[in-house]
């Protein structure tokens, strides 16, 4: 799982493909968690869920980021490298296992049969695109991820900038300003071990006051560079992630506790650890020793992962860790935390720019130099970082809208949840052990 570095960008094709979208399923989540174990679910989707990871690891072998993790049996992911099927013949048994898993869906209602039948059609869907088929933006979304970005009026867009403009005055361009500000508190690079080891480490802390991870649980981290995001999570299995964090660009103080939540704890380790402890391990689910990058699982992982930064660093928390500990360790000046906290407020009202850029960009409509300058000024990102960000999107494509969508909706969901108890923990926690897609999240009841 990754961690988008900044915006926007794509191929621009014309939409030739279609497929039916899953029906939305109403999903009560709260009875997921009594349902039966691995040994007495129907073998119809044991079998469903074998076949599902076989047919993933086969499209891997076209498609290397088809698969994001896996940690099933060995044996299966060095036939599906020894057999290598023509691509022709993913596609037809693509097709085949989204017919059975319609098939069990209607025959065997529930949150398992649900996921399983949205995870074929995403994966039908993904293999027909690498053999050359394209999808409108909205189109690719709805069938990868069961998730469609609304429609952005851009004048909502202008008042944000507005604001930060006031924030930040200057005769300089707006962007100029904000990265002139924000790049005077980046970490020195014989800083960042010791600032990132102290952010993880609080991060860690807090989520283990509330959740009750395996004791062997654990991860390495490690700083690279020349790639498309700022951080990613490759979960090993075994209940170990491997965190890399890019330094093609400096790294500013704040992302620090961002990317120790977003790609660790309560994030996508955490998320990863209790899939594998709770669905694979006690369920026998096997579906979820498999994570399919381009699937309807992205938008809890990505929504979560940062929902996870606010959960874990309430109301002030956050800029007062950050000021009191950070800061002083990375040898900032503290006294521009409360400004920093303040832009990132106004900045977060920006964040849907993205998706809209990245629909015009896919869509056709912008060509890439636009895309880039329409990034540099909803982004406020510098032309650098505006070209990685359409560099990401050339990659990713639709996955951007998986982060702030996916946070929209697990925000509500989450409110929604915890209404009576308050307590969000909990209610987050559920979330991350029961598999369900965009419209599941959104109808939950």
């Amino acid at each position: 799982m990754l961690l988008f570095a900044a915006a926007c960008g794509g191929d621009q094709q014309p939409a030739s493909g279609t497929l039916e979208p899953a029906e939305d399923v109403v999903v009560d989540d709260s009875a997921a968690q009594a349902a039966p174990d691995g040994a007495e679910m129907p073998a119809l989707l044991d079998q469903l869920a074998e076949d599902l990871v076989k047919l993933s690891l086969a499209a891997g072998v076209h498609d290397p980021a088809f698969v994001d993790a896996y940690h099933g049996p060995s044996e299966w992911a060095e036939a599906a490298k020894q057999e290598a099927k023509p691509l022709a013949d993913v596609e037809a048994d693509a097709a085949a296992l989204l017919r059975r898993a319609t098939e069990a869906a209607s025959a065997e209602p529930g949150v398992r049969s649900a996921m399983l039948e949205k995870l074929a059609r995403a994966a039908h869907a993904r293999i027909r695109m690498t053999s050359g088929e394209s999808f409108s933006f909205d189109e690719e979304t709805r069938l990868l991820y069961d998730a469609v970005a609304p429609e952005y009026d851009v004048r909502e867009f202008h008042a944000a900038l507005e604001t930060i403009d006031a924030l930040l005055p200057g005769d300089a361009p707006l962007h100029e300003r904000v990265n002139s500000f924000r790049d005077s508190l980046a970490i020195p690079e014989d800083k960042l071990r010791d600032v990132f080891d102290a952010a993880i480490a609080e991060c860690r802390r807090r989520t283990l006051e509330r959740y009750a991870l395996p004791e062997t649980e654990r991860f390495t981290l490690e700083f690279v560079t020349d790639k498309p995001w700022s951080g990613y999570n490759w979960y090993q299995g075994g209940f170990e992630s491997l965190i890399e964090v890019n330094t093609d660009f400096p790294i500013i103080i704040d992302r620090a506790v961002d990317l120790g939540c977003h790609e660790g704890y309560p994030g996508h380790h955490t998320w990863n650890v209790l899939l594998e402890r709770d669905l694979v391990m006690e369920k026998g689910w096997i579906e979820y020793a498999l994570y399919p990058l381009f699937s309807p699982l992205s938008v809890t992982a990505e929504g979560t992962a940062n929902y996870g930064i606010e959960l874990a660093f309430p109301g002030e928390e956050k800029i007062a860790f950050e000021r009191d500990v950070l800061f002083p360790l990375a040898g900032l000046d503290s006294a521009q935390a409360d400004t920093l906290a303040q832009l990132n407020e106004a900045r977060r009202k920006l964040s849907h720019a993205r998706n809209h850029i990245a629909r015009l960009y896919l869509d056709g409509e912008i060509d890439r130099d636009e895309a880039v300058r329409m990034l540099m000024e909803f982004g406020l990102q510098s032309r650098e970082r505006a070209e990685q960000g359409v560099d990401f999107i050339e990659t990713y494509r639709g996955y951007v809208i998986n982060y702030n969508l996916g946070l929209d909706l697990v925000t509500d969901y989450i409110e929604r949840k915890s209404a009576e108890s308050g307590d969000h923990w909990a209610a987050f926690e559920t979330l991350l052990k029961t598999p369900l897609a965009a419209s599941d999240i959104k109808d939950a009841r």
